[in-house]
């Protein structure tokens, strides 16, 4: 678990876990590949994270040509930045409003809830985001 500097006496502390949107622990996206902001395997993000890559999606091949057709390209692989590119069925952390893009045009990939953090709400609805969850019993 990461560690934040205490602001007093330059003691340690733990940080509070990340919620995800239902309001339980954020769970890890995916390690394989890795990804995530921080490169961790969460959908974890913070004040340098202007993107906001909080949504858990698993990927499509229709979701990919999407993206690639807006200027990001997630399937093309970029070995020096150790980016294997997405395939279908991979899981990644995706930016809330890419996301939110993507339903807009009929194009969005579900969704992993437990593993979306709770800064996509800021972008996306919570309905929204429910109607394409894959973990929702």
């Amino acid at each position: 678990m990461p560690f934040d500097p205490d602001e007093g006496g330059g003691e340690r502390r733990k940080r509070a876990p990340s919620r995800n949107v239902l309001g339980g622990k954020l769970e890890p996206c995916s390690i394989k590949p890795m990804t995530g902001f921080y490169r961790n395997g969460c959908c974890d993000t913070g004040p340098d994270d202007f993107g906001n890559h909080t949504v858990c999606i698993v990927a499509t091949a229709e979701f990919l040509a999407f993206s690639k057709s807006r200027g990001n390209d997630l399937s093309t692989p970029m070995p020096k930045f150790g980016f294997p590119g997405l395939k279908p069925g991979d899981r990644w952390c995706l930016c809330a409003p890419r996301w939110q893009e993507a339903l807009d045009a009929g194009k969005a990939p579900r969704v992993v809830l437990r593993a979306t953090h709770e800064g996509a709400l800021d972008d996306c609805a919570l309905a929204d985001l429910k109607k394409y969850a894959i973990d929702l019993a």
